[in-house]
């Protein structure tokens, strides 16, 4: 079932779509903002999928930034289409071995492009689709495009999670043992040291990342309470020399810095699809 919201003031429109998840045997929803030249355009367009953060959902990048229309007038200057689909408030986009209806690498890489390939007009190969995502999505984009390097021509985070070790982060004890017990119900118990999921947290993946060579952009504010985890990626890609655009802007985890980011990792990503000859702009 397709929904078509109202939007009178902007050119692109914003689909509402729901996807069949055979692994979790579960509908979820997904929206598509769809920019003004896809109703003339006869040729197919590439596309962002966006992922939410935590206990977040589709709607948080339509809803959640002060400007409601950031995604639209992207869609719109870029001339791309940008998916954002449902992730569940916790799920960290991996495909859990112990919870049957948390398959999210399955269903972003496999089921979800399916579905956008085969009801929008879409480059169908990896030279017109980028991932990219915010805190837990940050960390799925990330994580899910090591994973399936031939899906996709860039991944991009924002304020992302890359060590999954809660007591890497500064936050609260409260919300350390919260986001400790989740990791440990969808992937069992942790092994000892610093980065007890080796394979499901990005820190332990950078000589993957290098083996990929995945254009790679990833940011985060100087406030964030998740930017020692970024660090450490950084310098380990610095140290195995695999290329990145790698940023530290004012900031913390929060939706103006978002809202002020993504921006910039479109210009980094409208390069990439320029020089695979799929952008139109």
């Amino acid at each position: 079932m397709t929904l078509m919201l109202s939007l009178p003031a902007l050119a692109a429109r914003v689909d509402t779509l729901d996807v069949v998840s055979a692994s979790m045997n579960r509908t979820l929803r997904t929206a598509i903002v769809l920019p003004e030249r896809y109703k003339k355009a006869k040729q197919p367009l590439p596309v962002l999928y966006l992922l939410h953060g935590g206990t977040g959902s589709f709607r948080d990048w339509l809803t959640k930034t002060a400007d409601k229309t950031l995604l639209q007038r992207l869609a719109d200057q870029f001339n791309l289409i940008i998916v954002t689909p449902d992730g569940d408030p916790t799920s960290y986009y991996f495909d859990s071995p112990l919870v049957k209806t948390s398959q999210f690498e399955t269903f972003i890489s496999k089921e979800l492009i399916d579905k956008i390939d085969n009801t929008y007009r879409t480059v169908r190969d990896r030279k017109g689709r980028i991932i990219a995502g915010l805190s837990m999505g940050g960390h799925g984009a990330m994580f899910i495009s090591s994973r399936h390097p031939e899906l996709y021509a860039a991944a991009g985070s924002m304020s992302g999670v890359m060590n999954i070790n809660t007591a890497t982060w500064k936050v609260p004890a409260d919300f350390a043992k919260s986001r400790s017990e989740n990791f440990a119900k969808l992937l069992g118990p942790p092994k000892e040291g610093d980065a007890p999921y080796p394979g499901y947290t990005m820190v332990t993946l950078a000589d993957k990342l290098k083996a990929n060579n995945l254009p790679l952009i990833f940011d985060i504010g100087v406030d964030d309470f998740l930017i020692e985890t970024n660090r450490d990626l950084h310098r380990q890609l610095m140290a195995n020399q695999t290329p990145h655009d790698y940023t530290e802007r004012p900031g913390g985890h929060t939706w103006d810095y978002w809202e002020n980011a993504l921006p910039y990792q479109l210009l980094f990503f409208s390069k990439i699809l320029k020089a695979n000859g799929v952008l139109s702009l």
